[in-house]
């Protein structure tokens, strides 16, 4: 009982003060527009209320287990030559698909945003992907199958940031059109801020990447034999050369195929063992009960405790990864409207991360029940699991069409983490401190050689990692020591105006600083504990990361918290001119920056109209150069427009997700009875391909 008491205690707080926000910034309500926002939220926290209930507490039978009498036993080699042939074809096609788009990327907008274009499917599928990523199968099948749906946790947390990020974060991010998370603290605060939060989140990220390659690295070891770090450099080379070339389109494009890859290949995984069982009672039923808990344990068990995953997992890094993530947020900020990022983010929570624990977990979960049932050895490795089942229930053909999306799943991580690592290098290091006046080519040049750099660094890191027992300690242990100042700092510095500069450099240098001395002396957490044990101790420099590792994120949360609390206090407030538009409640300030002039929030309206050329030479305007664009009077009327409205213009083939489009200015109204559209001649030749210069483009009128 207290697992779920004390979940949903903490859980609600951060999602009512969400609710808080919003309704004060006018997004929730009994209207009929904010009733609908009001209710998208509430049927989010129902359902996993609802089902966290029903798993903790519903009665359940549990089948007699079945003694193993022999059969079938771990191979020696995995699969087949026609399994690892298949492997080979889809590392190809992913390059051939991820190379194609590097044609496109011809400014830093193109490379690090994809242009700012594209439909909230498309963002979707491509968020999916990165969140199940390379470490996800290994790490997730490995809990699930020792502690059976526990291991959905992380995905299953997300519900209490929504409310914060849809209404409060989101906005300001993509109104803003940040280059990197970091200039945001630039624009809030100064300098000094934005470069500590530079050299944080590189450290977050690089660390990520090595994580990532780490499981790469071990993939290739349980089915080939071969050694780690070869495996992981392999990998890292494969991942780098359609970054470097294509940049996020390339990314998003690669992991809309990787992402419906994954989801079918989960599902396919759990179908098969349901149906190898017997049926989905059988499959449930030789589910233990201790299997089929939300939260399996509370504070007794130090590797794996549901206090300790709430605090690292639900709390610290989920709200890294949505609020601080380069990679997220460049995701948001390539959607081609504010409505689409916010769709993105809860058809992704409410549908496709319920999903996406499914698929990570399946091969866990199908393997516990095999065993339960005497089919499997009860000796098998718990890391070993998903490939031994998906062998077992798959032929010769399938199983490497389910390994080529595991190999799907440890790349689509690494391409975002790689992308976002060269945005920061290039955005907050080298523009601003070496050169400030480099050419858009120059900064692009340097923007794929970052991205090349950072590879080589996460490979070099992959030995750091290989001292934990498993991925999924590692990852922990690292998320829980890197994120909490900053996940600290970046919620003070957008919700709450009080907060001073002097505040959050003390947040993030003294919270750091405070984890950093949890490292050599883990004892100073057991007051932050809530009883978990402290875990065995090694003797290698980083035995300390390993004792506490989970409990470590409430501890570095908690003093980095009254590190901020104290100083804000004791220091001056900043200037409102400097906050307007960064922080909660100044939004409309930051659509102005965006589009050039005043406008507020609406609903879209779309309309059809065929491209004309203009003679002329373009113009743009905006904080964000905006071109401009004239209509025709009928178009104007169809879409109730004016002159500095925001509008978007696309192919209207739905299926290419907006990878045909631009957002533009209306400058001028034309006199007309028929829907025109006058593009400049370089927006012209982006939207308007061969054979289609007859053929109507979609126009949505935005803000």
């Amino acid at each position: 009982m207290i697992h779920f008491i004390y979940q949903y205690a903490i859980g609600s707080i951060v999602f009512g003060t969400g609710l808080f926000y919003a309704f004060k910034q006018g997004y929730i309500g009994i209207s009929s527009g904010k009733l609908k926002n009001l209710l998208a939220l509430l049927v989010t926290f129902l359902f996993f209320f609802i089902l966290h209930g029903y798993l903790q507490f519903a009665p359940m039978s549990e089948l007699d287990a079945v003694p193993y009498t022999g059969g079938e036993t771990r191979k020696s080699t995995l699969g087949t030559p026609l399994d690892y042939g298949i492997m080979v074809v889809y590392f190809i096609i992913i390059l051939v698909v991820g190379t194609r788009f590097s044609r496109r990327q011809k400014t830093l907008k193109d490379f690090f945003f994809g242009g700012q274009r594209f439909s909230w499917w498309l963002i979707t599928f491509s968020l999916v992907a990165t969140t199940i990523g390379s470490y996800s199968f290994v790490k997730y099948s490995r809990v699930a199958y020792t502690y059976g749906l526990g291991s959905s946790q992380t995905y299953s947390n997300d519900w209490m940031w929504l409310p914060l990020l849809l209404f409060g974060w989101l906005p300001i991010m993509y109104f803003s059109r940040l280059t990197s998370i970091p200039e945001y603290f630039e624009k809030r605060f100064d300098r000094q801020v934005r470069g500590w939060v530079t050299a944080f989140i590189l450290i977050y990220l690089i660390g990520y990447v090595g994580v990532n390659l780490f499981t790469m690295g071990k993939v290739l070891n349980i089915l080939l034999g071969w050694p780690i770090i070869a495996s992981a450099s392999l990998m890292a080379a494969i991942s780098a050369v359609y970054v470097t070339a294509g940049g996020q389109t390339s990314v998003i494009m690669t992991d809309l195929f990787q992402g419906m890859m994954l989801l079918a290949t989960g599902i396919l995984i759990l179908f098969l063992g349901i149906n190898y069982l017997g049926g989905l009672e059988q499959f449930w039923g030789h589910l233990p009960r201790a299997h089929r808990l939300a939260f399996p344990n509370f504070n007794s068990d130090p590797s794996f405790p549901s206090v300790g995953i709430f605090w690292q997992d639900g709390m610290a890094n989920t709200a890294m990864f949505f609020f601080l993530n380069q990679g997220f947020a460049m995701r948001f900020m390539s959607a081609k409207s504010l409505m689409d990022g916010r769709k993105a983010i809860l058809v992704v929570v409410l549908v496709l991360m319920p999903i996406a624990a499914i698929v990570v977990a399946s091969g866990g979960w199908v393997a516990k029940a095999l065993v339960h049932a005497g089919i499997l050895p009860p000796n098998i490795r718990a890391d070993e699991a998903f490939f031994v089942a998906s062998e077992l229930l798959s032929k010769p053909g399938v199983f490497g069409l389910i390994l080529a999306t595991m190999t799907a799943a440890l790349m689509s991580t690494v391409d975002t983490l790689i992308t976002a690592i060269a945005a920061i290098v290039v955005n907050d290091l080298y523009q601003p401190i070496f050169n400030p006046n480099a050419s858009e080519k120059k900064l692009l040049k340097v923007a794929r050689w970052s991205s090349v750099s950072v590879t080589l660094l996460g490979v070099l890191l992959v030995p750091v990692f290989m001292s934990f027992k498993t991925v999924y300690e590692a990852h922990g242990a690292f998320t829980a020591a890197v994120t909490p100042p900053l996940v600290v700092t970046l919620l003070f510095s957008v919700f709450w105006r009080r907060y001073t500069r002097q505040a959050a450099l003390y947040t993030l240098i003294g919270g750091m600083g405070a984890i950093v001395l949890s490292l050599f002396l883990p004892e100073i957490i057991s007051p932050f504990a809530h009883g978990v044990p402290i875990g065995s101790s090694g003797s290698s420099i980083f035995s300390g990361m390993s004792q506490y590792k989970f409990m470590r994120a409430f501890y570095g949360l908690s003093i980095s918290t009254g590190i901020g609390l104290i100083t804000t206090f004791f220091t001056s407030p900043e200037p409102f001119e400097k906050q307007n538009g960064y922080v909660w409640g100044t939004i409309e300030k930051a659509l102005e920056r965006y589009k050039g002039s005043a406008g507020p929030e609406r609903e879209s309206q779309f309309d059809f109209a065929l491209p004309a050329t203009l003679d002329e030479e373009i113009t743009r305007t905006g904080a964000h150069q905006l071109p401009f664009v004239s209509i025709s009077q009928s178009l104007a009327d169809g879409l109730n427009a004016k002159i500095s409205d925001l509008v978007y213009i696309t192919d209207n083939r739905w299926w290419l997700g907006g990878l045909n489009s631009t957002h533009a200015i209306i400058e001028r109204v034309e006199t007309g009875n028929q829907n025109l559209i006058f593009l400049g001649q370089d927006i012209h030749t982006q939207i308007v391909t061969k054979n289609r210069e007859k053929i109507p483009l979609r126009i949505e009128k935005l803000y």
